[in-house]
């Protein structure tokens, strides 16, 4: 059967012993439309028995790859529909037929095939009229091309070779793939993921404030089956950790925090205090307990067991501001919230109370927050500074000493005392308190404030812990997890 392209004003047909090939339109809708559109006859809708010549494809066959040029043909340079339209000369056509090769060419290179010679093929084309012979894609189906196309075509499988510069390919091709592998290690290395933060420790400290990946692994390997039920399409259970222990260690912002993990800040907002929850009832009753007297004992620095062996606990007082702006002039200490924390000799953190919103005293935190219920007779509490809460520990039988002090003089020097008969040890006793007592808040920025109004209301309806009593609460739970920051030599 005789076939004649459809491109209007296009003479090419299938007789014997052409080396055009002709091709069906495809059967994709989407694909089937965008040729009628190239071909641009109006009205006109082809049948079984439209064909359209390969000279009408940059590279004088068709592709099916979308990305390709010619996924679509492209070149249509025959004669005018009308006489009085000028036939355009050859150096006319000659300029087009350059134009779509160059850009032929920057599709090709940004698909990574490397640079082709198609545009000096298309010169010596128009110059000497060579004809490139058609091979079958492998990419083509039985659909695309007919059956009856010649065998010697099919087999030819190359083009003509018309430049002595051969093109080495495979060198190219090598070459790309370094490099694509090389921007693959670089983006990895910048991501926030699992495979650039397991060999990386500095990393790991810097964003969540654990000591290497083992230990954030542990806390993954904890919280993990009680995240089932979390429906976050957006963000791994991995992803949903680290954006927590990155707000807590660095107090990033939620639209910041939105901005690296590509989600929304409603998505920030709800992971946050979803994880705030799971924290507080998985990972806080696992980290932040009242030891022993016997576990005091054994494992107390050699500083402390010299000069206070039942000591029990090393308390103090901490306030953090809220987010509201406050007047200058009408700046108060009610603004603020204010906790007691409780931490062993040896660094832990034992106890934390809940916030109390405004100018409440030291004495009556300590009182009302339970830790005077958990003192055993004979106990030694340790402060940095004086509390006013000696005769309510008294009255538990235990002990309330300022690091510092004389004996005798419970709350300081007596007046007129040289500060060079302050012994060695007992500054640094006084040293130790005060780094233990600041390691939680240096180790996560959150603790500093201020505290957004989101999250100082009560976080479920059966606590009465706000969720920044539960932050602070999960904070110290990390914090144990640590090498402590503060040994006693």
């Amino acid at each position: 059967m005789v076939h004649t392209c459809v491109v209007a004003g296009c003479r090419n047909r299938r007789t014997p012993g052409t080396t055009l090939s002709f091709y069906r339109f495809p059967r994709d809708p989407e694909r089937k439309q965008r040729w009628i559109a190239a071909v641009n006859r109006e009205g006109w809708v082809p049948n079984d028995g439209s064909r359209l010549c390969s000279t009408h494809f940059i590279s004088g066959k068709q592709v099916k790859n979308p990305r390709s040029p010619d996924y679509v043909p492209s070149v249509f340079t025959a004669a005018p529909s009308s006489p009085e339209m000028k036939e355009p000369g050859a150096l006319e056509i000659l300029d087009k037929q350059e134009a779509r090769v160059e850009a032929a060419n920057a599709l090709l290179f940004l698909q990574g095939q490397g640079r082709s010679t198609v545009e000096d093929q298309g010169r010596r084309e128009q110059e000497n009229n060579v004809e490139e012979e058609s091979a079958s894609s492998s990419i083509s189906t039985d659909d695309d091309v007919d059956d009856d196309r010649s065998a010697s075509d099919s087999k030819k499988g190359k083009f003509v070779q018309t430049s002595d510069v051969l093109v080495n390919f495979d060198s190219i091709l090598r070459e790309l793939k370094k490099e694509n592998q090389a921007l693959r290690e670089s983006v990895e290395k910048m991501s926030l993921s699992e495979t650039s933060l397991r060999n990386d420790a500095e990393k790991v400290k810097f964003y969540t404030g654990l000591p290497n990946y083992f230990v954030l692994e542990t806390v993954m390997w904890l919280l993990a089956p009680h995240m089932d039920g979390m429906k976050n399409v957006k963000l791994s259970k991995f992803q949903q950790l680290l954006l927590m222990l990155m707000r807590l260690r660095l107090d990033l912002r939620n639209q910041d925090l939105a901005y690296r993990f590509g989600v929304k800040v409603g998505t920030v907002t709800r992971t946050v205090h979803r994880m705030v929850n799971i924290m507080s009832s998985t990972l806080v009753p696992t980290a932040v307990f009242w030891p022993s007297r016997a576990e005091l004992r054994k494992n107390l620095p050699t500083a402390l067991r010299a000069s206070h062996p039942d000591c029990a606990v090393i308390i103090d007082c901490f306030t953090v501001p809220f987010e509201e702006p406050v007047p200058q002039g009408l700046r108060t200490t009610h603004n603020m919230l204010k906790y007691l924390i409780g931490v062993a000799p040896q660094g832990v953190v034992t106890f934390v109370s809940r916030g109390v919103v405004g100018n409440v005293s030291d004495k009556s935190l300590a009182e009302g927050c339970g830790l005077l219920c958990k003192l055993l007779p004979g106990d030694v509490v340790l402060a940095s500074r004086d509390l006013d809460i000696g005769e309510s520990v008294a009255a538990r039988g235990a002990l309330f000493r300022v690091a510092g002090a004389f004996p005798g003089e419970p709350n300081g020097r007596p007046e007129g005392s040289p500060a060079a008969d302050v012994s060695t040890d007992t500054q640094s006793v006084q040293r130790h308190v005060e780094r233990v007592i600041s390691m939680v808040k240096q180790r996560y920025a959150m603790l500093t404030g201020p505290v957004e109004s989101a999250f100082t209301t009560a976080s479920e309806r059966t606590s009465n812990l706000s969720t920044f009593d539960k932050i602070v609460q999960v904070a110290c739970a990390l914090n144990n997890l640590c090498i402590s920051a503060a040994p006693l030599e």
